[in-house]
């Protein structure tokens, strides 16, 4: 049986893999300070797991780590443009809070972790679909800037440590539980006036939305000894394999809550035609690696958000 402790496990990618990990009889903990998580994420796992609620930043938590086989670090301020405002809170908690996970897991002898990272890592790639080896990685917003930190520790922890981990990049996460992002936006704005809808930017921006689903089954395909098998580090992204513009996401949104004719507003943005100060115009990431695992994606971009909206609909 596998020992698994997850921080963040309670928020909306962790409590699915929370999920998963205890259906596949892992034993589990879960961290979290419930400040955007709910236990409400996990009823489906109710008493199949340990929960212990604080935060990483401010509580001891070594004890929790006593004979843990594998860390998965979740836990993060997934919200972009919190960096556009309060950049010291963002770095704070993604970066510090690592820095503190893996000093923890030095003291208590733990060597293996999971990683979860970005895409904005790469900043504007010049090369799209962009591979886990594009290079430089040049971050264009403190997010990605602090996830890139954050992977330079855990590298760091692999070379001096002795430790073993995978960083997975995700592409746009969206589906059941979401509770932050475009999607997430949209509905809100759309059931306060379902006649008009503001959207950030052009609506020409670009990218790849990927179901929960198969942001968890990603995480699962490849173990650590598959990914490192002389130890180390390695990045492997996860998301679709296609990509749409904000325009079909709003079309998504509006199908899913059976509105037409909505009349869009655009912003217009900043910096030709950016959602917000940061934010990647396009992105789409090369998947080969975690595919060449046995990983299938099951959902295109566009079903994504349509599965998303209507989970939204029916739970608010």
């Amino acid at each position: 049986m596998t020992r698994s402790l997850v921080t963040g496990g309670a928020g909306f990618i962790g409590s699915h893999l929370v999920n998963a990990l205890v259906a596949r009889g892992d034993q589990v903990s879960v961290l979290d300070n419930l400040s955007s998580g709910s236990l409400d994420f996990l009823a489906s796992s109710h008493g199949a797991f340990e929960f212990h609620q604080l935060d990483l930043l401010d509580d001891e938590f070594d004890a929790l780590l006593d004979g843990i086989d594998i860390v998965w670090h979740l836990s993060a301020n997934p919200e972009v443009r919190t960096g556009i405002t309060e950049p010291e809170v963002m770095f704070r908690q993604n970066v510090d809070a690592t820095r503190l996970v893996l000093e923890a897991m030095v003291r208590c002898n733990v060597r293996d972790i999971v990683f979860t990272s970005t895409s904005t890592v790469y900043g504007e790639a010049s090369v799209v679909p962009t591979p886990e080896d594009y290079g430089p990685m040049e971050p264009i917003s403190s997010y990605g800037q602090s996830k890139l930190e954050a992977e330079q520790l855990i590298e760091r922890f692999c070379s001096e440590d002795g430790g073993r981990a995978i960083s997975f990049r995700f592409a746009n996460c969206v589906g059941p539980r979401s509770n932050h992002g475009v999607t997430f936006d949209f509905f809100h704005k759309l059931r306060a006036e379902p006649k008009a809808l503001e959207i950030l930017g052009d609506g020409k921006q670009f990218k790849s939305y990927f179901h929960v689903a198969d942001c968890i089954a990603g995480m699962l395909a490849v173990s650590l000894a598959e990914a490192c098998p002389n130890g180390g580090f390695t990045a492997l992204n996860v998301g679709s394999e296609d990509g749409i513009d904000v325009v079909t996401v709003a079309d998504a949104v509006c199908e899913a809550l059976g509105l037409s004719g909505v009349e869009y507003d655009f912003t217009g943005g900043v910096d030709g035609g950016r959602g917000w100060e940061g934010d990647v115009k396009r992105m789409l990431l090369a998947v080969e690696r975690l595919r060449d695992c046995g990983w299938v994606p099951q959902f295109g971009s566009r079903a994504a958000i349509l599965d998303t909206a209507r989970w939204l609909d029916e739970n608010y």
